[in-house]
């Protein structure tokens, strides 16, 4: 267990790693006085909005790669396979964490869509048009491990 002095207390700015230990044993013990509230409550914040962001660029890549697969079947590879298997798992795995993420997914996807469009145009060189303006694929069949789309 850590201990601190109380004029010891390591600076959020100081040393990250110590203020973080710092801030576990004041709340295990008890020592609620001595927390850095403001810098506590802007860390929980940014943890959470680290798990938004990364299922969010998930999202994006395995909708790159789904329509990579409905548009260019012709390039389609065991690697975009891959990709697309690797992003359903870790989706499921943050989903699984944090199950109120998952209405997420559905609240974000018109957002997701537009940055994976736009990765799709650029990797296949297809034209915009060649492409749905809207999302093509359901909540449910991006994360249904069996769902590929046909080829258009």
């Amino acid at each position: 267990m850590l201990d601190i002095e109380d004029d010891a207390i390591p600076g959020y700015e100081d040393d990250f790693i110590l203020w973080l230990e710092s801030q576990a044993a004041f709340l295990r013990t008890g020592r609620l006085e001595l927390l850095d509230r403001e810098n506590l409550i802007d860390e929980l914040l940014s943890m959470a909005n680290r798990d938004r962001r990364e299922l969010n660029r998930r999202l994006e890549v395995l909708i790159a790669h789904l329509l990579k697969c409905q548009f260019q079947p012709d390039h389609k590879t065991h690697s975009w396979e891959n990709t697309v298997d690797e992003q359903r798992r870790q989706i499921k795995l943050i989903i699984e964490d944090s199950p109120s993420l998952r209405s997420a997914v559905q609240r974000n996807l018109a957002g997701c869509y537009q940055h994976a469009l736009r990765q799709a145009i650029r990797q296949t060189g297809l034209p915009a048009s060649a492409f749905p303006q809207q999302p093509p694929f359901s909540v449910e069949q991006l994360l249904d491990d069996d769902f590929y789309p046909k080829p258009d």
